[in-house]
Protein backbone atom coordinates (compact mmCIF):
# COMPACT_ATOMS: atom_id res chain seq x y z
CA UNK A 1 0.00 0.00 0.00
CA UNK A 2 1.02 3.62 -0.82
CA UNK A 3 -0.28 6.81 0.98
CA UNK A 4 -0.65 10.05 -0.15
CA UNK A 5 -2.21 12.36 2.27
CA UNK A 6 -5.20 10.62 3.50
CA UNK A 7 -5.41 8.60 0.26
CA UNK A 8 -4.09 4.68 0.01
CA UNK A 9 -3.40 2.54 -3.18
CA UNK A 10 -4.21 -0.69 -2.69
CA UNK A 11 -1.33 -3.21 -4.74
CA UNK A 12 -2.48 -5.61 -6.92
CA UNK A 13 -3.98 -8.91 -5.89
CA UNK A 14 -1.27 -11.61 -4.73
CA UNK A 15 -3.18 -14.56 -6.54
CA UNK A 16 -2.32 -16.32 -9.54
CA UNK A 17 -3.58 -14.76 -12.71
CA UNK A 18 -5.96 -17.95 -15.02
CA UNK A 19 -5.99 -17.00 -19.02
CA UNK A 20 -9.21 -17.47 -20.26
CA UNK A 21 -10.58 -18.26 -24.10
CA UNK A 22 -14.61 -18.37 -24.05
CA UNK A 23 -16.15 -20.51 -27.33
CA UNK A 24 -19.20 -19.26 -27.87
CA UNK A 25 -21.03 -15.56 -26.96
CA UNK A 26 -24.52 -16.26 -26.30
CA UNK A 27 -26.32 -17.06 -23.53
CA UNK A 28 -24.46 -19.00 -21.87
CA UNK A 29 -20.93 -17.19 -22.72
CA UNK A 30 -22.30 -14.22 -21.06
CA UNK A 31 -23.40 -16.17 -17.84
CA UNK A 32 -19.86 -17.21 -17.46
CA UNK A 33 -17.69 -14.31 -18.33
CA UNK A 34 -20.27 -12.23 -15.72
CA UNK A 35 -19.02 -14.74 -13.49
CA UNK A 36 -15.61 -14.36 -13.77
CA UNK A 37 -15.33 -10.10 -13.56
CA UNK A 38 -17.55 -10.99 -10.42
CA UNK A 39 -15.61 -13.64 -8.77
CA UNK A 40 -12.30 -11.81 -7.92
CA UNK A 41 -14.67 -9.46 -5.33
CA UNK A 42 -17.23 -11.82 -4.08
CA UNK A 43 -14.72 -14.49 -3.64
CA UNK A 44 -12.55 -12.91 -1.85
CA UNK A 45 -9.05 -13.27 -1.33
CA UNK A 46 -9.67 -15.04 -4.66
CA UNK A 47 -7.90 -18.25 -5.52
CA UNK A 48 -7.01 -17.12 -8.56
CA UNK A 49 -7.64 -14.02 -11.23
CA UNK A 50 -9.68 -15.06 -14.63
CA UNK A 51 -7.61 -12.94 -16.77
CA UNK A 52 -10.30 -12.72 -20.06
CA UNK A 53 -8.07 -13.38 -22.72
CA UNK A 54 -10.10 -14.04 -25.64
CA UNK A 55 -13.53 -14.78 -26.97
CA UNK A 56 -14.25 -17.00 -29.88
CA UNK A 57 -17.38 -17.62 -32.26
CA UNK A 58 -18.18 -17.42 -36.10
CA UNK A 59 -20.13 -13.99 -36.00
CA UNK A 60 -17.13 -11.49 -36.37
CA UNK A 61 -19.71 -8.75 -35.42
CA UNK A 62 -21.25 -10.32 -32.68
CA UNK A 63 -17.88 -11.70 -30.93
CA UNK A 64 -16.12 -8.44 -31.44
CA UNK A 65 -19.04 -6.49 -29.38
CA UNK A 66 -19.36 -10.15 -26.71
CA UNK A 67 -15.54 -8.90 -26.54
CA UNK A 68 -16.29 -5.41 -26.18
CA UNK A 69 -18.92 -5.32 -23.53
CA UNK A 70 -17.24 -7.77 -21.09
CA UNK A 71 -13.46 -7.06 -21.48
CA UNK A 72 -12.22 -9.83 -23.06
CA UNK A 73 -8.53 -8.51 -24.72
CA UNK A 74 -9.35 -9.65 -28.24
CA UNK A 75 -11.45 -12.25 -29.98
CA UNK A 76 -11.25 -15.10 -32.72
CA UNK A 77 -13.67 -16.36 -35.61
CA UNK A 78 -11.33 -19.71 -35.74
CA UNK A 79 -11.42 -21.81 -32.27
CA UNK A 80 -8.24 -24.09 -33.11
CA UNK A 81 -6.66 -19.78 -33.64
CA UNK A 82 -7.40 -19.34 -30.71
CA UNK A 83 -6.38 -22.42 -28.77
CA UNK A 84 -2.76 -21.65 -30.13
CA UNK A 85 -2.93 -18.51 -27.88
CA UNK A 86 -0.16 -19.34 -25.37
CA UNK A 87 -1.78 -16.93 -22.74
CA UNK A 88 -5.01 -19.30 -22.27
CA UNK A 89 -5.03 -21.82 -20.12
CA UNK A 90 -8.55 -22.47 -19.43
CA UNK A 91 -10.93 -23.15 -22.03
CA UNK A 92 -15.06 -22.26 -21.38
CA UNK A 93 -16.90 -24.47 -24.26
CA UNK A 94 -20.49 -22.58 -24.27
CA UNK A 95 -20.80 -23.55 -27.48
CA UNK A 96 -23.82 -25.67 -29.29
CA UNK A 97 -23.33 -29.37 -28.55
CA UNK A 98 -21.62 -30.01 -31.98
CA UNK A 99 -18.76 -27.84 -30.71
CA UNK A 100 -18.29 -29.85 -27.81
CA UNK A 101 -16.08 -33.01 -28.72
CA UNK A 102 -13.59 -31.60 -31.03
CA UNK A 103 -12.36 -28.47 -29.33
CA UNK A 104 -12.29 -30.02 -25.78
CA UNK A 105 -10.58 -32.69 -26.99
CA UNK A 106 -8.04 -29.95 -28.98
CA UNK A 107 -7.64 -28.03 -25.54
CA UNK A 108 -7.25 -31.41 -23.82
CA UNK A 109 -4.16 -32.16 -26.03
CA UNK A 110 -2.78 -28.82 -25.84
CA UNK A 111 -2.40 -28.68 -21.95
CA UNK A 112 -4.92 -26.30 -21.24
CA UNK A 113 -7.97 -26.66 -18.33
CA UNK A 114 -11.51 -27.11 -19.63
CA UNK A 115 -15.21 -25.91 -18.95
CA UNK A 116 -17.87 -27.41 -20.68
CA UNK A 117 -21.55 -26.61 -20.87
CA UNK A 118 -24.09 -29.16 -20.61
CA UNK A 119 -24.81 -31.72 -21.71
CA UNK A 120 -20.89 -32.38 -22.55
CA UNK A 121 -21.65 -34.44 -25.87
CA UNK A 122 -24.49 -35.08 -28.39
CA UNK A 123 -23.43 -39.10 -27.56
CA UNK A 124 -21.78 -41.21 -25.01
CA UNK A 125 -18.96 -42.04 -27.87
CA UNK A 126 -18.34 -38.54 -28.09
CA UNK A 127 -18.27 -37.88 -23.97
CA UNK A 128 -16.06 -41.02 -23.79
CA UNK A 129 -13.46 -39.38 -25.89
CA UNK A 130 -13.67 -36.10 -24.20
CA UNK A 131 -13.23 -37.80 -20.65
CA UNK A 132 -10.20 -40.02 -22.56
CA UNK A 133 -8.44 -36.93 -23.52
CA UNK A 134 -8.91 -34.97 -19.81
CA UNK A 135 -7.44 -38.09 -18.24
CA UNK A 136 -5.19 -39.16 -20.69
CA UNK A 137 -3.16 -35.35 -20.57
CA UNK A 138 -4.16 -34.97 -17.06
CA UNK A 139 -5.04 -31.41 -17.44
CA UNK A 140 -8.57 -30.10 -15.51
CA UNK A 141 -12.36 -30.74 -16.99
CA UNK A 142 -14.89 -29.75 -15.41
CA UNK A 143 -19.24 -29.87 -16.91
CA UNK A 144 -20.99 -27.12 -16.21
CA UNK A 145 -23.53 -28.37 -14.21
CA UNK A 146 -24.20 -25.53 -12.35
CA UNK A 147 -26.84 -26.21 -9.88
CA UNK A 148 -24.68 -28.36 -7.83
CA UNK A 149 -23.40 -24.93 -6.93
CA UNK A 150 -26.44 -23.23 -5.62
CA UNK A 151 -26.28 -23.24 -1.48
CA UNK A 152 -29.27 -25.18 -1.15
CA UNK A 153 -28.32 -27.46 -3.38
CA UNK A 154 -25.12 -28.10 -1.65
CA UNK A 155 -26.46 -28.20 1.69
CA UNK A 156 -29.04 -31.04 0.63
CA UNK A 157 -25.83 -33.32 -0.46
CA UNK A 158 -24.43 -32.40 2.91
CA UNK A 159 -27.10 -33.71 4.83
CA UNK A 160 -27.85 -36.84 2.70
CA UNK A 161 -24.52 -37.40 2.53
CA UNK A 162 -24.26 -36.74 6.34
CA UNK A 163 -26.97 -39.59 6.93
CA UNK A 164 -29.56 -37.33 8.57
CA UNK A 165 -32.10 -38.79 5.76
CA UNK A 166 -31.05 -42.30 6.63
CA UNK A 167 -31.61 -44.88 3.75
CA UNK A 168 -32.97 -42.96 0.70
CA UNK A 169 -35.81 -44.41 -0.93
CA UNK A 170 -37.10 -42.02 -3.51
CA UNK A 171 -35.82 -39.25 -5.95
CA UNK A 172 -38.07 -37.31 -8.16
CA UNK A 173 -37.01 -34.23 -10.63
CA UNK A 174 -38.59 -32.18 -12.96
CA UNK A 175 -37.27 -29.46 -15.58
CA UNK A 176 -40.56 -27.96 -16.91
CA UNK A 177 -40.29 -24.62 -19.67
CA UNK A 178 -42.69 -23.49 -22.02
CA UNK A 179 -40.56 -21.61 -24.52
CA UNK A 180 -41.95 -23.82 -27.73
CA UNK A 181 -45.74 -23.72 -27.37
CA UNK A 182 -47.18 -22.91 -30.54
CA UNK A 183 -48.28 -18.93 -29.73
CA UNK A 184 -44.81 -18.29 -29.14
CA UNK A 185 -43.87 -18.98 -32.88
CA UNK A 186 -40.44 -20.27 -32.02
CA UNK A 187 -38.71 -21.04 -35.09
CA UNK A 188 -36.40 -24.44 -36.06
CA UNK A 189 -32.96 -23.85 -34.19
CA UNK A 190 -29.99 -25.61 -33.81
CA UNK A 191 -31.99 -27.17 -30.20
CA UNK A 192 -34.30 -28.86 -33.00
CA UNK A 193 -31.25 -30.57 -34.97
CA UNK A 194 -30.36 -33.96 -34.00
CA UNK A 195 -26.71 -33.21 -35.62
CA UNK A 196 -26.24 -30.34 -33.86
CA UNK A 197 -27.74 -31.40 -30.08
CA UNK A 198 -27.65 -34.71 -30.20
CA UNK A 199 -30.99 -34.70 -28.32
CA UNK A 200 -33.70 -32.24 -27.42
CA UNK A 201 -35.17 -31.90 -23.84
CA UNK A 202 -33.37 -34.77 -22.40
CA UNK A 203 -30.00 -33.02 -22.99
CA UNK A 204 -31.19 -29.66 -21.93
CA UNK A 205 -32.22 -30.52 -19.11
CA UNK A 206 -29.74 -33.30 -18.06
CA UNK A 207 -29.38 -31.58 -14.89
CA UNK A 208 -32.19 -33.83 -13.25
CA UNK A 209 -30.04 -36.17 -14.18
CA UNK A 210 -26.85 -35.22 -12.89
CA UNK A 211 -28.64 -33.70 -9.86
CA UNK A 212 -29.42 -37.44 -8.87
CA UNK A 213 -26.34 -38.99 -9.24
CA UNK A 214 -25.01 -35.97 -7.21
CA UNK A 215 -27.16 -35.94 -4.57
CA UNK A 216 -27.60 -39.42 -3.68
CA UNK A 217 -23.93 -40.69 -4.62
CA UNK A 218 -25.20 -43.27 -6.82
CA UNK A 219 -25.47 -43.82 -10.17
CA UNK A 220 -28.87 -44.65 -12.22
CA UNK A 221 -28.63 -48.47 -12.65
CA UNK A 222 -32.17 -48.52 -15.12
CA UNK A 223 -34.79 -46.59 -16.94
CA UNK A 224 -37.94 -47.22 -18.65
CA UNK A 225 -38.97 -44.36 -20.32
CA UNK A 226 -41.28 -42.54 -23.13
CA UNK A 227 -40.27 -39.19 -25.27
CA UNK A 228 -42.63 -37.03 -27.54
CA UNK A 229 -41.82 -34.70 -30.42
CA UNK A 230 -45.22 -32.37 -30.67
CA UNK A 231 -44.34 -30.30 -33.21
CA UNK A 232 -42.86 -32.24 -35.83
CA UNK A 233 -41.97 -28.90 -38.39
CA UNK A 234 -41.27 -25.22 -37.44
CA UNK A 235 -40.53 -22.49 -39.60
CA UNK A 236 -36.98 -21.86 -40.36
CA UNK A 237 -35.73 -18.73 -39.19
CA UNK A 238 -35.36 -16.64 -42.72
CA UNK A 239 -38.93 -17.93 -43.69
CA UNK A 240 -37.84 -19.68 -46.52
CA UNK A 241 -39.05 -23.19 -45.47
CA UNK A 242 -39.61 -25.38 -42.44
CA UNK A 243 -36.93 -27.60 -40.92
CA UNK A 244 -38.12 -31.02 -39.76
CA UNK A 245 -37.51 -31.68 -35.63
CA UNK A 246 -36.04 -34.95 -35.24
CA UNK A 247 -35.33 -33.94 -31.51
CA UNK A 248 -37.64 -34.72 -28.46
CA UNK A 249 -39.94 -31.89 -26.97
CA UNK A 250 -40.92 -33.75 -23.79
CA UNK A 251 -39.50 -36.95 -22.03
CA UNK A 252 -40.50 -39.00 -18.76
CA UNK A 253 -38.15 -42.02 -16.68
CA UNK A 254 -38.84 -44.44 -13.66
CA UNK A 255 -35.50 -44.78 -12.80
CA UNK A 256 -33.73 -47.24 -10.69
CA UNK A 257 -30.51 -46.21 -8.64
CA UNK A 258 -27.53 -48.69 -7.94
CA UNK A 259 -28.07 -48.09 -4.54
CA UNK A 260 -31.39 -49.42 -4.26
CA UNK A 261 -33.59 -46.38 -4.62
CA UNK A 262 -36.45 -45.64 -7.15
CA UNK A 263 -37.29 -42.14 -9.05
CA UNK A 264 -38.84 -40.36 -11.80
CA UNK A 265 -37.27 -37.77 -14.14
CA UNK A 266 -39.82 -35.93 -16.70
CA UNK A 267 -38.57 -33.18 -18.83
CA UNK A 268 -40.53 -30.82 -20.96
CA UNK A 269 -40.59 -27.45 -23.34
CA UNK A 270 -44.13 -27.35 -23.44
CA UNK A 271 -45.45 -26.76 -19.97
CA UNK A 272 -47.91 -23.71 -20.45
CA UNK A 273 -46.53 -21.30 -17.65
CA UNK A 274 -43.36 -22.94 -16.76
CA UNK A 275 -40.71 -20.49 -17.63
CA UNK A 276 -37.73 -22.62 -15.59
CA UNK A 277 -39.12 -24.70 -13.16
CA UNK A 278 -36.46 -27.26 -11.63
CA UNK A 279 -37.39 -29.00 -9.02
CA UNK A 280 -36.32 -31.99 -7.02
CA UNK A 281 -37.43 -33.91 -4.23
CA UNK A 282 -35.65 -36.95 -2.19
CA UNK A 283 -37.48 -38.94 0.15
CA UNK A 284 -35.54 -41.03 2.90
CA UNK A 285 -36.38 -42.87 6.37
CA UNK A 286 -35.90 -39.89 8.45
CA UNK A 287 -37.10 -36.91 6.73
CA UNK A 288 -37.29 -35.59 3.44
CA UNK A 289 -36.01 -32.64 1.25
CA UNK A 290 -36.99 -30.45 -1.63
CA UNK A 291 -35.63 -27.44 -3.77
CA UNK A 292 -37.30 -25.12 -6.52
CA UNK A 293 -34.51 -23.58 -8.33
CA UNK A 294 -36.93 -20.77 -9.18
CA UNK A 295 -37.28 -20.06 -5.30
CA UNK A 296 -33.45 -21.25 -5.45
CA UNK A 297 -32.71 -19.71 -1.75
CA UNK A 298 -35.08 -22.06 -0.08
CA UNK A 299 -34.77 -25.52 1.09
CA UNK A 300 -38.06 -27.59 2.10
CA UNK A 301 -37.07 -30.25 5.18
CA UNK A 302 -38.87 -32.63 6.84
CA UNK A 303 -37.87 -34.50 9.96
CA UNK A 304 -39.91 -37.61 10.17
CA UNK A 305 -39.93 -37.76 13.90
CA UNK A 306 -38.57 -34.17 15.55
CA UNK A 307 -42.12 -32.78 15.99
CA UNK A 308 -44.76 -33.89 17.87
CA UNK A 309 -47.61 -35.52 15.29
CA UNK A 310 -49.93 -32.89 15.56
CA UNK A 311 -47.21 -29.70 13.83
CA UNK A 312 -45.20 -32.31 11.96
CA UNK A 313 -44.91 -31.33 8.07
CA UNK A 314 -42.11 -29.62 5.67
CA UNK A 315 -40.09 -26.81 6.82
CA UNK A 316 -39.09 -23.49 4.48
CA UNK A 317 -35.66 -23.43 5.20
CA UNK A 318 -34.16 -20.20 3.74
CA UNK A 319 -30.55 -20.95 3.17
CA UNK A 320 -28.42 -17.56 3.68
CA UNK A 321 -26.92 -17.82 7.19
CA UNK A 322 -23.24 -17.42 7.14
CA UNK A 323 -22.72 -20.97 7.66
CA UNK A 324 -24.52 -21.94 4.45
CA UNK A 325 -22.37 -22.99 1.92
CA UNK A 326 -20.56 -20.11 0.06
CA UNK A 327 -23.45 -17.35 1.77
CA UNK A 328 -20.59 -15.96 3.50
CA UNK A 329 -18.87 -14.49 0.53
CA UNK A 330 -22.44 -12.15 -0.26
CA UNK A 331 -24.82 -10.67 1.91
CA UNK A 332 -26.40 -10.83 5.27
CA UNK A 333 -28.74 -13.45 6.26
CA UNK A 334 -31.90 -13.22 4.49
CA UNK A 335 -30.47 -11.33 1.97
CA UNK A 336 -30.84 -13.55 -1.30
CA UNK A 337 -28.42 -14.39 -4.02
CA UNK A 338 -29.36 -15.22 -7.58
CA UNK A 339 -28.96 -17.70 -10.11
CA UNK A 340 -26.16 -16.20 -11.94
CA UNK A 341 -24.38 -16.56 -8.80
CA UNK A 342 -23.86 -20.43 -9.12
CA UNK A 343 -21.67 -19.79 -11.97
CA UNK A 344 -19.61 -17.81 -9.49
CA UNK A 345 -19.11 -20.50 -7.62
CA UNK A 346 -18.46 -22.52 -10.13
CA UNK A 347 -15.85 -21.09 -11.58
CA UNK A 348 -14.30 -20.50 -8.37
CA UNK A 349 -13.91 -23.87 -7.58
CA UNK A 350 -12.46 -24.76 -10.65
CA UNK A 351 -9.87 -22.17 -10.40
CA UNK A 352 -8.84 -23.66 -7.15
CA UNK A 353 -8.45 -26.89 -8.74
CA UNK A 354 -6.32 -25.78 -11.60
CA UNK A 355 -4.26 -23.82 -9.11
CA UNK A 356 -3.88 -25.82 -6.30
CA UNK A 357 -4.17 -29.26 -8.33
CA UNK A 358 -7.45 -30.26 -6.19
CA UNK A 359 -9.81 -32.88 -7.43
CA UNK A 360 -12.74 -31.11 -9.35
CA UNK A 361 -14.95 -33.95 -8.18
CA UNK A 362 -17.27 -34.97 -5.92
CA UNK A 363 -18.18 -31.07 -5.31
CA UNK A 364 -17.63 -29.97 -9.51
CA UNK A 365 -19.04 -32.33 -11.99
CA UNK A 366 -16.39 -34.01 -13.62
CA UNK A 367 -15.66 -35.29 -17.51
CA UNK A 368 -16.81 -38.84 -15.70
CA UNK A 369 -20.16 -37.38 -14.23
CA UNK A 370 -20.24 -36.00 -18.16
CA UNK A 371 -20.31 -38.81 -19.76
CA UNK A 372 -22.36 -41.04 -17.15
CA UNK A 373 -24.89 -38.26 -17.82
CA UNK A 374 -25.02 -38.82 -21.07
CA UNK A 375 -25.18 -43.06 -20.31
CA UNK A 376 -28.78 -42.35 -18.86
CA UNK A 377 -29.56 -40.17 -21.76
CA UNK A 378 -28.63 -42.71 -24.42
CA UNK A 379 -30.79 -45.60 -22.45
CA UNK A 380 -33.98 -43.22 -21.98
CA UNK A 381 -33.77 -42.36 -25.99
CA UNK A 382 -33.20 -46.34 -26.29
CA UNK A 383 -35.81 -47.32 -24.02
CA UNK A 384 -38.27 -45.20 -25.44
CA UNK A 385 -37.53 -46.08 -28.96
CA UNK A 386 -37.96 -49.69 -28.20
CA UNK A 387 -40.76 -49.38 -25.33
CA UNK A 388 -38.11 -51.45 -23.24
CA UNK A 389 -36.43 -50.88 -19.88
CA UNK A 390 -32.63 -50.53 -20.43
CA UNK A 391 -29.75 -50.85 -17.91
CA UNK A 392 -27.65 -47.98 -18.27
CA UNK A 393 -24.47 -49.98 -19.37
CA UNK A 394 -21.58 -47.31 -17.85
Amino acid sequence: MTDYEGYTQVDGLEAPEVGVGMLGYAFMGRAHSNAMLKLPSMMYPPKAIPKLVAVCGRNQEAVAEMASRFGYAGYYTDWEKMLADERIKLVDNGGPNDVHEEPCVAAAEAGINILCEKPLARTTEEAKRMWDAVKNNKVKGMVAFNYRFAPAVRQARDLIASGALGKIYHFRAMYLQDWILPHFNTPYLWRHNKEVSGTGAIGDFSHIIDIGHFLLGSRTQSVQSTMKTFIPERELMDGSGTGVVDVDDAFASVIEFENGAIGTLEGTRLASGRKNYHVFEVNGEKGSIAWNLERLNELEVHWAEDEPAETRGFRNVMVTEGDHPWIENWWPPGHTIGWEHTFVHEVDHLLDCIVNDKEVGPEGATFEDGYNACVVADAIVESSETGRRVDCKY
